[in-house]
C-alpha cells in the first residue's frame, strides 16, 4: 500500500499539480500567485512524505496491509500517528491551492505575452493567452519540435541545432561493475527478505 501510493502521488499527483501551474496562464490569461503556489507545494511535499513514507516503516514493523484495526501492544499506534497527521497536512494543502485558482481567475496578475514562461516550446506559446477561437492569426511555420522557442529566440536557433549534432557521437563507457551492483541488488533484498522470513510467514 505504502510504495503503490507513494509512487502513484509522486508521480501523477504531483505531475497534475505541476501541469496546472504551467498551463494556468495560457487558460485563463492570468498568473497564480507564486506565494501561495509556495506554501501549496510545501505542504503537499512534507504531507506526501510524512503520510507515505513513515507507511513503508509500519509495514517494516510488521503490520499486514488492509487492517482497519489493531492492538496498542502491536507497536503500531506511533507510526500511524505521524502517517494520519501527514495525511491531515495533505488535505489541508489543497486550500491554499483551491484559493490561489479562486482568487488568480478573478484578480490575478493579467499575462500580456504570448510565453509568460519565456521558455515554451510548443505552438500553444506561440499565441496569446488566453488564444482566440480560431487559434492563430497567420499560420506559424513549423520547422523543428521546438516553434514557439525559435519563435521568440530567432538569434538561438542555429547555435541550438549544432550543439544538437556535435553531442551524437558521443558513448558512455562501459560500467561492468557498477551494471553488476545495480542487477545484484535487488537480487539480494528478495534473498534477505526471505531468510528474515519467519516458518508462519511462508
Amino acid at each position: 500500500v505504502a510504495h503503490f501510493h507513494y509512487v502513484l502521488f509522486g508521480t501523477i499527483v504531483f505531475a497534475t499539480y505541476a501541469g496546472i501551474y504551467f498551463w494556468f496562464p495560457k487558460m485563463t490569461g492570468r498568473l497564480l500567485d507564486e506565494r501561495l503556489g509556495k506554501l501549496h507545494f510545501w505542504l503537499t511535499f512534507i504531507g506526501f512524505h510524512t503520510t507515505f513514507l513513515v507507511q513503508h516503516w509500519v509495514g517494516d514493523t510488521g503490520m499486514p496491509r488492509r487492517y482497519a484495526d489493531y492492538l496498542p501492544s502491536d507497536g503500531f499506534t506511533t507510526l500511524n500517528i505521524f502517517s494520519s497527521v501527514g495525511a491531515l497536512i495533505l488535505g489541508l494543502s489543497m486550500l491554499p491551492f483551491f484559493w490561489n485558482v479562486f482568487k488568480s481567475w478573478r484578480y490575478g496578475e493579467v499575462v500580456t505575452v504570448d510565453d509568460p514562461w519565456g521558455h515554451g516550446n510548443s505552438l500553444e506559446w506561440a499565441t496569446s493567452c488566453p488564444p482566440p477561437r480560431h487559434n492563430f492569426t497567420e499560420l506559424p511555420n513549423v520547422r523543428s519540435e521546438r516553434p514557439a522557442f525559435e519563435l521568440h529566440y530567432p538569434h538561438m536557433s542555429e547555435r541550438m541545432r549544432t550543439e544538437a549534432h556535435v553531442g551524437l557521437g558521443h558513448h558512455e563507457p562501459p560500467r561492468p561493475v557498477a551494471d553488476k551492483l545495480g542487477f545484484g541488488a535487488p537480487a539480494a533484498g528478495r534473498l534477505h527478505e526471505r531468510s528474515s522470513r519467519s516458518p508462519d510467514q511462508e
